[in-house]
């Protein structure tokens, strides 16, 4: 699967580094990326077309922000060999939104602040 569409890299160019700082949970999701075998999900907010890096929400082990790279979202093989998808049915949502219905459960609880 594509992860960067030629639609993505025009949204993205509203939302460079910095562009969303202070906005807490009322910063808008560019793009949400997810692992289809494990528990893996980014919810990119901010992207460097330059250096092709995202600035995001990232639910792992644990939830925190940081920055990933599109090279090493495509790169990641999980099982079967099935690498990471871009979630195509995602509507543009907020962090605020997420919580109940993307978050993994076992995430639900912990405080999202940007």
């Amino acid at each position: 699967m594509q992860l960067m569409t030629k639609e993505i890299e025009e949204k993205a160019k509203k939302f460079p580094f910095d562009s969303q700082d202070g906005k807490g949970l009322d910063a808008e999701i560019l793009v949400k990326f997810f692992d289809p075998t494990g528990a893996g999900t980014w919810y990119a907010l901010e992207y460097d077309p330059k250096n092709q890096v995202f600035y995001g929400l990232v639910a792992l082990h644990e939830l925190e922000y940081g920055y990933f790279s599109l090279e090493e979202l495509e790169r990641v093989k999980g099982s079967f060999g099935l690498g990471i998808e871009r979630d195509r049915h995602f509507i543009n949502k907020k962090i605020r939104d997420i919580r109940a219905d993307h978050i993994p459960s076992h995430l639900a609880d912990k405080q999202l602040t940007a």
